[in-house]
């Protein structure tokens, strides 16, 4: 008995001894490549990307950091090199604004995500199929779009939304997260509720919604979501800057993750457990060596 208990501590202290110096090795390995510092906005799309490009990073060597933003702040920290970048640029449309006054301090490293879009989402069984009937309804929606941060592109062009549409609404800012609670509560009561909505997005899965009809197109047509960097990150970091743009994926992986880390407890270890599952996707994002 003694002698297999002396074992199982002998094992135990080994597989410890080794996990402590692969950390270690894996801790060097990091500090010798640099830290990266990627900004984001409380999005989930965002969220998603962001979660899944540091675990990619560090499992190639590099140190992550990551700082929540605002849209503005976002794009700004990226265009004063205060962060290296974000994988959240809404080009061309709803980005525009910053795009126009940046693109010569930032990077466009290009699209990871083709066909996203913008929109006024509601219910499927919502009565109402087009924005430019809503004023038929203002009762029913009481009178109100529920949005998320003020800085949100999508924020403004429902702001525009209103004023082509001349829509007797009030547009009540928040955050992603609050949007999609009062979405819940209104769903399970079977009320009606309008909010700023995009895709990919995990509420798009969850619930059956739909967008309605845009007819005068103020929301713009399909989109793309751009990994914005930082001058200079080329030069300073080859390697990193070569996954950032690399990294391309489709609606339906990064609604995968979204969904994931709705129903999971931490964010960061849903993108790890994805990341694991889809090596064969991730490889393609990463340099030959």
């Amino acid at each position: 008995m003694k002698k297999h208990i002396l074992n199982r501590r002998i094992r135990a202290t080994g597989m410890a001894l080794a996990a402590s110096v692969a950390f270690t090795a894996g801790s060097a390995q990091a500090q010798d490549k640099g830290t990266v510092h990627l900004s984001y906005v409380e999005w989930a799309s965002t969220v998603a990307s962001t979660n899944v490009m540091k675990v990619v990073l560090e499992n190639a060597g590099f140190d992550v950091k990551t700082s929540s933003l605002s849209a503005a702040a976002m794009w700004q920290s990226v265009a004063t090199g205060d962060t290296d970048g974000f994988l959240a640029g809404w080009l061309p449309i709803t980005h525009e604004d910053y795009y126009a006054k940046l693109k010569d301090q930032v990077v466009d490293a290009g699209a990871s995500l083709e066909g996203a879009k913008l929109g006024m989402v509601v219910p499927a069984y919502t009565e109402a199929d087009s924005i430019a009937d809503m004023n038929d309804y203002v009762d029913s929606f009481n009178g109100k779009i529920t949005g998320i941060d003020p800085g949100a592109g999508v924020m403004r062009l429902t702001e525009k939304v209103i004023e082509d549409y001349d829509l007797d609404y009030d547009l009540v800012s928040g955050s992603g997260a609050t949007m999609t609670a009062a979405l819940k509560t209104a769903i399970n009561n079977e009320e009606d509720i309008a909010v700023t909505g995009w895709a990919p997005h995990w509420m798009l899965a969850r619930w059956d919604l739909k967008f309605l009809d845009d007819p005068k197109g103020t929301y713009g047509g399909d989109e793309g979501i751009h990994t914005i960097v930082r001058k200079g990150l080329k030069e300073d970091m080859p390697e990193a800057y070569a996954i950032l743009d690399a990294f391309e994926w489709n609606n339906e992986q990064m609604g995968e993750v979204m969904l994931m880390q709705e129903e999971g407890d931490d964010p960061y270890e849903e993108a790890k457990k994805w990341v694991e599952a889809n090596q064969d996707i991730v490889q393609e994002w990463l340099p030959e060596s």
